[in-house]
């Protein structure tokens, strides 16, 4: 299986290949992908050098292009491919079908992938992007169970990558609404969810920390309380007479307990996520991923998750948590 892991900027694309990536993926420094925060992502002469970095070590890059046009914009997002292809890219990800047919007809012998932000979880769909775009690869959303996994890998007329650790989308990726009702900008259309520009926080007397989105109070963190990213689905709000996380608690998922599967059934690539985040979490998180996967190549008779990769991996979740997630449904 090919280890794929996130490179918000070029040391991070470097930590990420030196841990032991197989492929990075990147975005440039505009709305066309879904990491667009300010001070993230890749200009020309980064992602040429970026590149050369990897292909220099065997490793591959791919360029998410995996955000929405409209119709008035999508020059701009043509334009992204046209450079994704000059530079050297190994594979554009992409969403958007004006997107995919763009670089079908004008490159075809550039790799598309079929983004997670595409929403395909069952086969017609992935049939449907692979006759009609070409793709080779599709990333599965995060909403699917282990045995709907298995049962697309034997159908999928493509090879087919799942998100293995990182921060967890309880939607169906490219249909979230929440931040979208919240501030009016789409995070699939802008490239981010709650945008910088729509956050504020605010520190109180008593060491309270109160978070707002575009004025709308998401949550309030205790003093010695960590706090991540504030996304709505992710807030605490007062549903009764209690205040809990209501759709969602910080959680990372975590599969390294289901490797062996993964594997078995046909599973083509692991994705960690996580372009926003630091190089630490780019190199720690590589390589743990990187020795499970040899180690899982070499002696599967007798592989187990080391209680020190568990360990290593909680301190970089969301909240030190981790899950399945929906990988894992006892009803299923």
């Amino acid at each position: 299986m090919q280890l794929v892991c996130p490179a918000g900027n070029l040391p991070a694309l470097q930590a990420a290949v030196d841990a032991g990536a197989n492929a990075v993926y990147a975005g440039f420094r505009d709305q066309t992908n879904a990491r667009a925060f300010p001070g993230l992502n890749f200009s020309d002469d980064e992602l040429r050098a970026g590149i050369r970095y990897a292909h220099a070590r065997q490793a591959k890059v791919y360029l998410a292009l995996n955000t929405y046009p409209d119709s008035a914009s999508l020059s701009t997002w043509q334009a992204a491919v046209d450079k994704a292809a000059d530079l050297g890219a190994d594979a554009i990800i992409a969403a958007e079908m004006a997107v995919l047919d763009y670089a079908a007809r004008r490159y075809p012998a550039l790799p598309r992938h079929l983004s997670v932000q595409g929403s395909a979880t069952t086969a017609p769909a992935l049939r449907y992007a692979y006759e009609r775009f070409g793709i080779s690869r599709a990333v599965l959303p995060r909403v699917l169970s282990i045995q709907q996994v298995e049962r697309l890998c034997e159908k999928s007329p493509v090879a087919l990558e799942v998100f293995a650790f990182g921060s967890l989308c309880i939607m169906v990726e490219g249909r979230c609404q929440l931040s979208s009702y919240v501030t009016g900008a789409s995070p699939n259309r802008h490239g981010v969810c709650s945008p910088a520009k729509f956050v504020r926080w605010e520190e109180h007397e008593d060491g309270t920390r109160r978070v707002r989105l575009n004025g709308v109070l998401i949550d309030t963190f205790q003093p010695q309380e960590p706090a991540g990213y504030p996304t709505v689905c992710k807030g605490r709000f007062q549903v009764g007479a209690e205040v809990f996380h209501a759709l969602e608690e910080p959680t990372s998922l975590n599969t390294l307990e289901l490797l062996p599967r993964l594997k078995q059934i046909g599973v083509a690539a692991l994705k960690i996520e996580g372009r926003q985040r630091g190089v630490a979490y780019v190199s720690a998180v590589t390589r743990i991923w990187r020795q499970a996967i040899d180690q899982l190549q070499t002696d599967a008779t007798h592989w187990q998750p080391r209680p020190d990769w568990q360990a290593a991996l909680a301190r970089h979740a969301e909240g030190h948590q981790t899950t399945l997630g929906p990988y894992h449904r006892a009803w299923h």
